[in-house]
């Protein structure tokens, strides 16, 4: 007990006076970073430079210090981090007991693919987020995710964010992004989704555009003249591969073409608007790009779907998404084959997670021209509009670990748009429970951290 006495003694005086350019040993190094790991349980990172723990960037352990976990390891650590960056780390790992210390490198905050990258190269688990207090898992099993995001664009803007989301996750190569479903009709907001594919690298991602769904859906934030923003010499501010007078696949035909071409039971829809797409996809015949009906193609090719909507537990009361297009909703419930599993996002979970105007358009100053800051810039984004489309991509990308589902069951929709679940272990639904504050806040630093990506 006298020598972690000591040894905290030591880290409480060294700190000050090496901002007095005093030298610290190797050896006292030792009794330092060795105190540290008594005084912050929870982990910390302290660069060598300046003994001070670095209040931004993405940390990432070097794998050949990360089986150093006690006093006589840490000469070794301090010398491949004298070799590198100058940085040690140290973290809990409570179900070993243990607190292992590493040498650290740190990437910029806007590098988070290439931090993920070098972390899956030398076997680490996480990427910590100074600015954020966060841990970005990154021992993921490389599944082959491929997602079809299915969207009511142009109105709220959480599908700016989710569709955002994708993009990110792209540069990560966790998953591919295979089409974009727009089911809110109207050119100009398929013109949105042309728009953030340019913007954010992805140019030749198909997108599908509904014509016969809803025609006159409540609009909540207009930025359907996105795409047609233009600067004061008349010129157009975003890039867009399909031009003014170029035209979209109908949607459910864009579904049918992408489901044909891919592996049985291989892909993930995200949908984070009306069902209006989907549920003419099942109503379709044979045609061209398969001999299956739609319920059979959508049987064959569709592993799972993860839909944001849905009211559970003791309230009963009718879902947004699925009353505005009531008709296509019912016929959706009603022609999804059982053996596809379902896992409803309700407005709850996202209801916590709101990312102010003025934040968004902080974490987007790298740049003065983007497509997400322009329409928080000139429109009025403070309406009421929280993260909630997001949760069913994340879900759909990071599976089960963020989220705690409900068991599984089938769920009925009323023709008022109420969502009824009955439990049943057999049953292809389950649904999100909302979080925790920490968990809340965990997430929209998620959200965050992905936006300032460039």
């Amino acid at each position: 007990m006298k020598k972690l006495f000591l040894a905290i003694a030591l880290c409480c005086a060294f700190l000050p006076a090496f901002s007095q350019k005093e030298k610290i040993s190797d050896k006292d190094l030792v009794n330092v970073i060795y105190a540290m790991g008594q005084m912050y349980p929870d982990g910390f990172t302290l660069d060598l430079n300046t003994m001070r723990q670095p209040t931004e960037g993405l940390m990432v352990s070097y794998k050949e210090t990360q089986n150093s976990f006690d006093r006589k390891s840490l000469p070794a650590v301090i010398k491949h981090a004298h070799a590198h960056e100058n940085l040690v780390g140290g973290w809990y790992n409570p179900e070993e007991d243990r607190y292992y210390f590493d040498s650290t490198r740190c990437f910029p905050e806007d590098s988070l693919a290439a931090a993920v990258e070098f972390a899956r190269q030398n076997d680490q688990h996480t990427v910590y987020v100074a600015s954020k207090d966060i841990n970005i898992w990154t021992n993921y099993e490389q599944k082959d995710i491929r997602v079809i995001l299915d969207c009511d664009m142009g109105s709220s803007t959480d599908d700016l964010f989710a569709l955002m989301m994708l993009y990110r996750y792209m540069d990560m190569k966790r998953c591919n992004l295979i089409g974009v479903i727009v089911d809110r009709m109207g050119k100009a907001n398929a013109d949105i989704v042309d728009v953030l594919n340019n913007f954010y690298g992805y140019p030749d991602i198909p997108i599908g555009l509904e014509t016969q769904g809803i025609p006159d859906p409540h609009v909540f934030i207009t930025y359907h003249n996105l795409p047609y923003a233009r600067s004061t010499e008349a010129v157009p501010m975003f890039k867009r591969s399909v031009g003014d007078n170029g035209s979209y696949m109908e949607s459910y035909k864009l579904y049918r073409k992408l489901l044909a071409a891919q592996p049985d039971k291989s892909v993930t829809i995200a949908s984070i608007g009306f069902v209006t797409s989907l549920a003419r996809l099942l109503e379709s015949g044979p045609d061209e790009y398969s001999p299956l009906s739609g319920v059979e193609l959508v049987r064959r090719k569709v592993k799972e779907i993860y839909a944001m909507g849905g009211v559970f537990g003791d309230a009963v009361e009718p879902d947004y998404n699925f009353k505005a297009a009531i008709d296509f909703s019912l016929k959706f419930f009603e022609l999804l084959p059982k053996e596809v599993d379902i896992v409803f996002s309700p407005g709850e979970v996202g209801d916590p997670l709101d990312y102010r105007p003025e934040t968004v358009i902080a974490d987007m100053d790298w740049t003065d021209l983007h497509p997400i800051k322009w329409t928080y810039q000139f429109l009025n984004c403070d309406t009421g509009q929280k993260m909630w489309d997001p949760q069913a991509v994340i879900n759909a990308v990071e599976g089960d670990q963020l989220y705690k589902l409900s068991p599984r069951g089938w769920v009925t929709l009323t023709p008022n748009g109420e969502t009824l679940f009955r439990e049943d272990p057999k049953g292809n639904a389950r649904y999100q429970y909302p979080g925790d504050p920490v968990w809340c806040d965990m997430v929209l630093k998620y959200i965050r951290l992905m936006a300032i990506q460039h």
